[in-house]
């Protein structure tokens, strides 16, 4: 009996790969996500495997027919139209609060990173300045304690990341779709009231058309000279070119960013920015958060290759 046909939109961990190679007859990785770029045999996968990040457009789906479930790897489903998805009877799947954990974890890492200059320590060792005996070897900076931290997106990583803030005594807001009365927190009822608010901002929100470019010159103008911006979420979400200008210009303190609008490239202003931190968006990538994700991405082909509902559709509407 052969076994049933898949696509790669881009290359997997090797846990997985291995996995699904076990279990289905697998195409690809596509170079892009594009339809000329579909190999041989992979028009006829039933199922696509992609990223948030990499875009599923109607011409991608035109050239696989047979296609009926597209399961993302992560917590974004953003690449897709889910009215498009819902009109040619596709299944979408994702993998939500697998790696809420880990991208928690990072985003902290992020936030004292930028706000007490570690990568600028390391060069000011690394370059021989540390000299003499004086108590105070680099200017010092405010610390995390009594630290305003606001948090754009409430949700599972949102959670998480307010609930590590709480162990460093860091006063905590935050601002999503949907005030939620029973936490301990301030609710704010806009995004740029949170950033007049907040020393910190943290974007957890998960990003699509609607809230593109959520964090502009306002919002960095509001976060202020000593505020810093960290953003764990998409790229999609800041204005880059506003935050550059932000960096260069001292609006802000400084970023920490894991997640860029054109992964993986990243303009040269940014990377020269001495105020900025940047990472590969690799948050989510601990052992358990991968590894969950990959499950939850077998789980879904599983039940759907059985007849039965998938495990983690994305929410419609």
């Amino acid at each position: 009996m052969s076994k049933p046909s898949i696509l790669l939109a881009c290359n997997f961990p090797e846990r997985l790969t291995r996995l699904l190679r076990e279990r289905y007859e697998v195409h690809g990785p596509m170079e892009r996500s594009a339809a000329e770029m579909v190999p041989a045999g992979g028009h006829e996968a039933r199922a696509l495997l992609t990223m948030g990040t990499m875009k599923t457009d109607r011409a991608l789906l035109d050239a696989l027919p047979k296609l009926g479930l597209v399961a993302y790897f992560g917590t974004g489903y953003e690449g897709v139209d889910l009215a498009e998805a819902a009109a040619r009877g596709l299944a979408v799947t994702h993998s939500p609060g697998a790696n809420a954990s880990s991208v928690a974890d990072f985003a902290m890492g992020l936030v004292i990173a930028s706000t007490r200059q570690i990568l600028q320590a390391d060069r000011f060792v690394r370059d021989g300045r540390w000299r003499g005996n004086a108590a105070e070897r680099m200017p010092s900076v405010p610390g995390l304690t009594g630290a305003r931290l606001g948090i754009y997106g409430y949700g599972a990583s949102g959670s998480k990341v307010a609930a590590r803030a709480a162990a460093f005594e860091m006063e905590i807001a935050y601002h999503s779709r949907t005030e939620r009365p029973a936490l301990a927190y301030a609710f704010k009822p806009s995004l740029l009231a949170l950033a007049e608010w907040a020393d910190i901002l943290v974007v957890a929100a998960r990003a699509d058309a609607s809230n593109r470019h959520a964090v502009n010159r306002e919002v960095l103008a509001a976060l202020g000279a000593h505020g810093h911006l960290i953003n764990i979420s998409r790229g999609m979400a800041v204005d880059t070119e506003a935050l550059i200008e932000a960096l260069e210009n001292g609006t802000i303190a400084g970023a920490g960013l894991d997640v860029f609008e054109a992964e993986p490239d990243v303009p040269e202003r940014l990377k020269a920015s001495p105020r900025a931190v940047l990472t590969p968006h690799i948050a989510s990538a601990s052992v358990s958060a991968r590894e969950a994700q990959e499950d939850m991405i077998l789980a879904n082909l599983e039940a759907f290759f059985a007849g039965r509902p998938v495990v983690n559709p994305v929410p419609r509407g």
